[in-house]
């Protein structure tokens, strides 16, 4: 008797493996929390480009926006990465292409200020960074442990985090773009 995963070999790739399955709970986590990070950024940028938002002044300093266009699809992809299987080509190609946007979202922090005037917020430009490094080390070796540990990090430390609070910031550009 043949298994349907044998039968639909389509079905082989949904099957469960060591290299798909998370923690249950970081599972629905990730769903949770980055399923609703990823809606609420569409709904204010929905508003934003239908004119429901007022003028945004944010958009004209070029660190502001590269920061918005660097960490905006760091949600989603980072939420991609940890839900699918991993050690894929797939997942390396898209997983460096993460941390590179991640990189760069919180080198484009420092230029957001003028004169580099930093805030509490900023305490996640080192600890991205030194997440960056220990993530793409711990891979590089093979301690799988560690990368998943820094990835987790990561993406709920350094993205959500700072993330949650571009909505409830006072006058920050995701919160204008979301309330109006």
């Amino acid at each position: 008797m043949t298994t349907l995963t044998q039968q639909l070999p389509l079905l082989s790739r949904f099957r469960p493996s060591a290299t798909t399955n998370i923690d249950p709970f970081i599972r629905a986590a990730t769903v949770i929390v980055g399923g609703g990070m990823t809606a609420v950024c569409l709904f204010a940028i929905g508003r934003a480009l239908l004119g429901f938002a007022p003028e945004l002044p944010h958009l004209r300093n070029v660190a502001v926006t590269l920061h918005v266009i660097t960490v905006l699809p760091c949600v989603p992809l980072g939420m991609w990465l940890l839900l699918n299987r991993k050690g894929t080509p797939m997942h390396k190609q898209l997983g460096k292409l993460w941390v590179l946007l991640m990189a760069i979202t919180a080198t484009t922090t420092l230029f957001i200020r003028d004169g580099m005037e930093m805030s509490w917020i900023h305490i996640f430009v080192p600890l991205t960074y030194r997440a960056v490094w220990a993530l793409v080390s711990s891979a590089r070796k093979g301690d799988m442990r560690k990368h998943k540990n820094e990835i987790y990090g990561l993406f709920f430390g350094s993205l959500m985090i700072p993330g949650v609070w571009a909505f409830l910031g006072d006058y920050r550009l995701m919160g204008v773009m979301l309330y109006g």
